[in-house]
């Protein structure tokens, strides 16, 4: 039994491992310092992309609008910095209070998050 059950584990820690590479975003104070300058929009309509900030890193998803904050940028998938005004922007983010609402709004500028 143990010599079944302990290679199960390891085969389930390594296919875990690869499909938890979540999108981990780290919020720059500097837009020099950034992959990405973001703006956030007060409505969903408005948005490219509608953000839904998870509490743990495991929640998180790649590339769908699930992003956990890091607190470190060695950590991030990508390094943001939040504009002031729209025009500054790479990318126009709106907020969402659930996940089921995480989503891209417009795929033209998807790959600013890969």
């Amino acid at each position: 039994m143990k010599r079944v059950f302990i290679p199960f584990v390891f085969l389930l820690i390594i296919l875990f491992s690869f499909s938890a590479s979540a999108q981990k975003v780290f919020s720059c104070n500097h837009s020099y310092e950034a992959d990405v300058k973001v703006y956030v929009a007060k409505h969903t309509y408005q948005a490219d992309l509608l953000v839904y900030k998870v509490s743990h890193s495991y929640e998180a998803g790649e590339n769908d609008g699930k992003w956990f904050f890091v607190k470190h940028s060695y950590e991030a998938d990508k390094k943001i910095y939040f504009c002031d005004h729209e025009y500054e922007a790479d990318l126009v983010i709106c907020f969402v209070d659930h996940s089921y609402q995480a989503k891209w709004r417009e795929n033209e500028n998807k790959y600013l998050m890969y």
